[in-house]
């Protein structure tokens, strides 16, 4: 059983999982397939998929020494600006294409250290506690 005071936090991780999953299945549903093709669609995603990760590491209290590398946050966040604004700043389809991929290498390779710290931290107890 939980207690009343990780309730309030386990409400707000409900919503924020909600709110992504909505955000989600909006771009799922009034996207084309084709324009799954296109490399803004894909940094769409992976922007979902990290925020989604961020806020879960942000609401879960027992986490509090994993922080996710704000430059790559932020060289991830301006990556997918330029790809966004790709039109006004007359980028080649080849730049938009590297643009994009940087914007979701970023993102990933964010979301990889997020996650390995979660697996560390998850093990270590387990590991003390059979010995």
């Amino acid at each position: 059983m939980t207690s009343s005071g990780s309730g309030g936090a386990r409400r707000w991780t409900v919503i924020a999982s909600g709110l992504l999953l909505l955000a989600l299945a909006l771009v799922v549903i009034f996207t084309g397939p084709s324009a799954f093709f296109s490399p803004v669609a894909v940094v769409v995603v992976a922007a979902i998929g990290l925020a989604a990760l961020l806020l879960q590491v942000r609401f879960r209290r027992d986490l509090p020494s994993i922080h996710s590398p704000l430059w790559l946050n932020v060289l991830g966040i301006l990556c997918a600006m330029v790809s966004l604004f790709s039109d006004y700043l007359r980028m080649t389809r080849r730049m938009l294409d590297l643009v994009a991929f940087a914007a979701v290498v970023c993102f990933g390779i964010s979301g990889s250290l997020i996650l390995h710290a979660l697996r560390r931290r998850v093990r270590t107890p387990q590991s003390t506690g059979t010995e």
